[in-house]
């Protein structure tokens, strides 16, 4: 795994009481070389002080940390050949564009021509030729981000680290930032560790997601992995806003979900389960479903959300049929889809 990144049982707890809680809680993993992971979770779970444990910036507890079969666990971050890519960008003010991507090979000894040749070249990899001797100022938030990634990429690191980068953009930056971030991933074939706390931002970008939840890790593997085959409650909630209902597998390999029921795709032993039921899994208006009236509903453009009441009590639905809109008081029937639907063990 030479340039990738693996975690060995790491721990780590804040301060030195041995009594204080653990924010990591004895966690393993890998990076392999050049591809993206993404750490995702709810505030709080660990994956930021995961991500700088990464960096360098914190030291485990205890456990060990290795890149490209190195142990790591006790160096700086100087000596790990990484970089770091803040939410808050952390541009300095003063300076200009290019100046701003060459600090750090000024820092290492570079020469001024040279440095500045790199620079150059690094932001016309993210699409700004031409804004060399623009102050940070005068730069949209979007450019503000394509200055940082330059300054990250210029210094050739084996890892790449990123925490919470597009939180400060608006919704269609964030998707084109995004889509950057990967496609020059792949171009390059960097190593990445990305830390967020959005689902569709994961889904969208990711190799690898590690889902933690308060210093765990809950379940590691593929975006379609984590979205069609969760583990436990906590991540088929956090995948995609499910829902989760209590049902009943039958030893003919069904589920009940009260009067409704469905065959999930891997078998799952008879007794009590949870289904969690994503927003577009919902059938309106299908034959045998249950009944349901519409409590609320709001339009956005290329799909509606819906609020009904059911037995099952209440549930969430995304439409995309824009065609046929209900109204509030509306009565019609639920009914699941296969897409969107998962059976998860009973919590302990």
């Amino acid at each position: 795994m030479s340039n990738g990144i693996e975690f060995r049982n790491i721990t780590k707890r804040y301060g030195s009481d041995r009594n204080a809680p653990l924010a990591v809680k004895g966690i393993s993993f890998e990076v392999p070389q050049g591809t993206l992971t993404t750490i995702l979770g709810p505030s709080g779970c660990g994956k930021t002080t995961t991500l700088r444990m990464i960096a360098g910036l914190e030291s485990p507890t205890s456990g060990q940390i290795l890149m490209g079969g190195r142990d790591v666990t006790t160096l700086g971050p100087a000596e790990r050949n990484v970089s770091m890519m803040f939410q808050s960008y952390a541009l300095f003010p003063h300076m200009s564009v290019v100046e701003n991507v060459a600090y750090g090979l000024r820092m290492s000894g570079q020469k001024k021509a040279e440095a500045r040749a790199r620079a150059t070249e690094a932001l016309k990899g993210v699409g700004l030729v031409g804004f060399d001797e623009r102050l940070p100022s005068e730069l949209s938030g979007g450019q503000q981000q394509r200055v940082a990634l330059a300054r990250a990429l210029v210094l050739e690191p084996a890892v790449l680290l990123f925490d919470e980068p597009l939180s400060n953009l608006d919704a269609r930056l964030r998707r084109e930032m995004r889509e950057e971030i990967r496609a020059i991933q792949q171009r390059l074939q960097l190593t990445v560790a990305y830390v967020t706390h959005d689902q569709s931002e994961a889904l969208a970008v990711s190799d690898q997601i590690i889902v933690m939840d308060h210093g765990v890790i809950a379940q590691r593997g593929t975006p379609e992995e984590l979205y069609s085959r969760p583990q436990s409650e906590f991540v088929a909630g956090f995948m995609g806003e499910a829902m989760v209902f209590p049902g009943q597998a039958q030893a003919d390999g069904r589920v009940l979900l009260g009067p409704l029921a469905i065959v999930p795709r891997h078998a799952v032993p008879a007794g009590p389960v949870k289904v969690a039921v994503r927003p577009e899994a919902w059938q309106i208006g299908e034959a045998g479903g249950v009944p349901a009236t519409l409590k609320k509903a709001s339009y956005l453009g290329s799909f509606y959300e819906y609020g009904f009441d059911t037995p099952l009590g209440a549930v969430f639905v995304v439409s995309s049929d824009l065609a046929r809109p209900l109204a509030p008081g509306a009565q019609t029937t639920l009914a699941l889809g296969t897409h969107g639907v998962s059976v998860v063990p009973q919590a302990a």
